[in-house]
């Protein structure tokens, strides 16, 4: 990002990020090498919103996102702030992108190596399917090579801008009003292979059975590379929170934004929950944009991010982060265990009701590539998809007792036994509570239908000053994609600062009102 100073009576300008999961650590760090006084609010004690970590029986473990693709968004990221990405994160390339099972003789690893995926598939399913693999991988890089630039690296593409700048016959070409299931089943015969790169649809929050088949573009992602973060994903968080602070960010943990404020029909500053007020000419609100569109932030921005209805919300979760002795299957990094009926599983979701037989995918958190167990218990996350429902009927306690029963009977099937020494599970309600306005939807809206991702919101909004970030607007879920999000809202409140002559109540920065947090 081009740097700029952006002065008023030679003092820089005030911007208040709210939120500090990746999107919002994004924004407040290119806001800060541009000049401004960045001020990012996080309610929890550590920065990374769903980038989170919890503590089990003495040990830190990832309870969010696990994988770690598209290294170059980061380092564009790292280098626009005059760092380097090794310098500050360690990473490592992983060979096996994950291990499937359905049963106890039925395991299917793929690889970043595309040749050896197809041969491993070839010996699990036929010549024919290895066939259909290499074909699909194919329409998976073309998919994304169409898409990258004008949708991924756009600033809030339509269905227009898209045939404009990628071309009417190329975006036909991508299929976007065929289903995912649709294309793989031209591509596969084998049901487990549709089951498994159906998969890729949970990656944000959806169902195989109505998302388009656009959404193949992530096997293209992934085997563009998959990454192990050495510390674990939350370091990604930490990385960015150190580097927007060396540069001259204030990060305040355990400060609750309760209000954006309005005056004169724009953005006029925040107001903490303990009541003190940040004045500043432009908010970037890292919240779900539908927490926006509820008033929790404010009835006076309420109307400034369009709303989401519970049907259209995306997958929850219950997961079990846990400290285990695990025996018999030879776990990977990232294992995926398969329901014996998957158009089953998402009529349950779709219902609103926990799959009676779940797939469950397991991140071994202490393994890379080698099947070797650790000397002793492992850091396991495991985690089965939900309905988001965590706040108007969410699971009741006997329900989640009897999704885990049915999970780990699951994964005994398939060779694994877990003698856990402590766990924590949280559910769509306890996900509600952590990111209220969503039910526990942990991926913004569904992308279901051909024009669902164009209904995410962008960066700008209704009311001059707030700008969105997160996983919830666009391009949408996923680390990445959310750090894509946090540059969008940057460039477009720059690209405004530098348009217009802003008229604010903030014209130099206000000391904070008695009984305020402390700086951090």
């Amino acid at each position: 990002m081009k740097v700029k100073r952006f002065l008023e009576g030679g003092v820089a300008r005030r911007v208040v990020v709210v939120g500090g999961g990746v999107g919002g650590l994004v924004a407040a760090l290119d806001l800060t090498g541009a000049g401004l006084d960045v001020t990012l609010l996080e309610r929890a004690e550590t920065p990374g919103g769903k980038l989170r970590q919890v503590a089990v029986a003495g040990r830190r473990l990832d309870a969010g996102p696990t994988v770690f693709t598209m290294r170059w968004v980061f380092e564009g990221i790292f280098a626009d702030a005059g760092a380097a990405l090794s310098d500050h994160l360690t990473l490592r390339p992983a060979s096996v992108l994950a291990r499937h099972a359905w049963t106890a003789d039925q395991r299917l690893d793929l690889f970043a190596d595309g040749e050896q995926s197809a041969d491993a598939i070839g010996r699990f399913a036929g010549a024919s399917e290895a066939a259909g693999f290499r074909a699909f991988s194919a329409e998976a890089r073309r998919i994304y090579a169409t898409l990258e630039k004008p949708f991924i690296r756009g600033a809030r593409p339509s269905m227009g801008s898209l045939v404009r700048d990628a071309g009417a016959v190329a975006l036909w070409g991508i299929r976007p009003f065929d289903t995912l299931w649709k294309a793989l089943s031209q591509h596969f015969r084998d049901p487990r292979l549709r089951q498994l790169f159906g998969r890729y649809a949970t990656y944000c929050g959806s169902s195989p059975f109505l998302a388009p088949a656009t959404l193949m573009l992530v096997a293209h992602v992934e085997q563009d590379g998959v990454w192990l973060v050495d510390g674990g994903m939350h370091g990604i968080a930490q990385a960015l929170a150190g580097l927007a602070a060396s540069r001259g960010a204030t990060l305040r943990y355990g400060a609750e934004a309760a209000e954006i404020l309005v005056e004169r029909g724009r953005v006029a500053g925040v107001r903490l929950a303990n009541g003190e007020r940040i004045a500043a000419e432009a908010v970037v609100a890292n919240a779900d944009a539908g927490a926006v569109a509820a008033g929790l932030l404010g009835a006076a921005v309420r109307g400034a991010a369009p709303a989401v209805a519970a049907r259209d919300r995306s997958l929850s979760a219950v997961t079990w982060a846990t400290v285990a002795r695990s025996e018999g299957f030879p776990l990977s990094r990232h294992n995926v265990f398969f329901s014996g009926d998957y158009a089953a599983e998402f009529r349950d979701l779709g219902a609103g009701r926990l799959p009676r037989e779940p797939t469950v995918y397991v991140c071994a958190q202490d393994r890379a590539d080698e099947n070797a167990p650790p000397a002793g218990p492992e850091r396991l996350l495991c985690l089965v998809n939900a309905p988001p429902t965590g706040d108007s009927h969410p699971p009741t306690p006997t329900e989640i007792e009897q999704c885990a029963d049915r999970s780990f009977r699951l994964l005994a099937r398939c060779g694994l036994t877990l003698t856990p020494e402590a766990t924590e599970t949280t559910t769509p309600e306890g996900f509600h509570r952590l990111f209220p306005g969503t039910g526990g939807a942990l991926y913004g809206p569904a992308v279901h239908g051909a024009t669902a991702t164009f209904k995410r919101p962008g960066a700008r909004t209704r009311v001059p000053g707030l700008y969105l970030a997160g996983g919830s607007t666009h391009p949408g879920a996923g680390v990445p994609m959310a750090a894509l999000s946090g540059r969008l809202a940057a460039a477009s409140l720059l690209a405004d600062l530098e348009k217009t002559a802003w008229t604010s109540t903030a014209r130099s920065p206000a000391a904070a009102t008695p009984g305020g947090m402390s700086m951090r």
